[in-house]
């Protein structure tokens, strides 16, 4: 066991847990935060997708230990943001959300892709978006939907 400190949502956290022990599993089972979903376990569906340092990653993946001293961000401490308002209201516009299951991971795929692009084009938003699976929408919603975030919250990223 070992104590690992980093910043979440914004605020500092201390767990005392094996390193090796998935970040998921911290943030799931530990630290109560359900918005990273368990989908394949092996970094395929990005259904666990979070933020570390503003760049996306499947924390199913990721040993809890990776994040020490570094700064991760979940659906839940985004939520809170005017880009994520942007974000959401274009995913609901678009039809971007059925069942829900992978609509937290897609949010945080496009939030990095905005971080960086803040105009893409659709080619760039389906490659952001391309570890991302979606069962029930279909990506061109979704594509439309990061489209209308990226024109109406012009400025925001």
């Amino acid at each position: 066991m070992s104590e690992i400190k980093f910043l979440l949502n914004g605020g500092n956290i201390s767990v005392n847990i094996d390193p090796t022990m998935r970040l998921l599993d911290v943030l799931r089972d530990i630290l109560g935060l359900t918005g990273p979903k368990e989908g394949c376990g092996e970094g395929e569906c990005g259904a666990c997708s979070v933020l570390v340092d503003h760049k996306l990653v499947n924390s199913c993946i990721m040993p809890a230990g990776n994040v020490a001293g570094h700064e991760v961000l979940t659906i839940e401490g985004f939520s809170g943001e005017m880009r994520y308002k942007k974000l959401a209201d274009a995913f609901a516009g678009a039809g971007a959300v059925q069942c829900g299951f992978c609509t937290p991971g897609m949010i945080l795929a496009a939030e990095a892709l905005l971080n960086k692009v803040p105009h893409p084009d659709e080619s760039q938003i389906r490659r952001a978006i391309s570890g991302n699976l979606c069962r029930c929408t279909g990506y061109n919603m979704i594509v439309q939907a990061i489209r209308t975030a990226a024109r109406e919250g012009a400025g925001l990223w």
